[in-house]
């Protein structure tokens, strides 16, 4: 998606940020930008171009910050879910073998 301005991306950004309760890397992902660049649109810009959006995408990314441990944790419990599940069907079929 192309943008004219830097104006304009940043309040789009931010319009989809607040809509989908978007982090800053899937909003990155969803428009092929950097995380940088939304970063900077939504923290920076965007305060000078649209100071009730800033203020509303301040609070979805200040959750998301909040909530950012529990995510990861729950990333690296599902991950040695499966690891352990892995381990358990091998040692199934190896028993089986013998």
């Amino acid at each position: 998606m192309y943008l004219s301005s830097a104006k304009e991306r940043c309040v789009v950004l931010g319009l989809y940020i607040v809509e989908n309760n978007a982090t800053v890397r899937a909003t990155a992902t969803r428009f092929g930008i950097s995380k940088s660049t939304v970063h900077k649109d939504v923290t920076q810009t965007l305060k000078n171009t649209n100071r009730s959006l800033y203020l509303d995408v301040k609070s979805v990314l200040e959750k998301n910050k909040v909530e950012r441990h529990l995510r990861g944790g729950e990333a690296t419990k599902q991950k040695y879910k499966c690891e352990t599940n892995k381990q358990k069907d091998k040692d199934k079929k190896d028993k089986a073998i013998y």
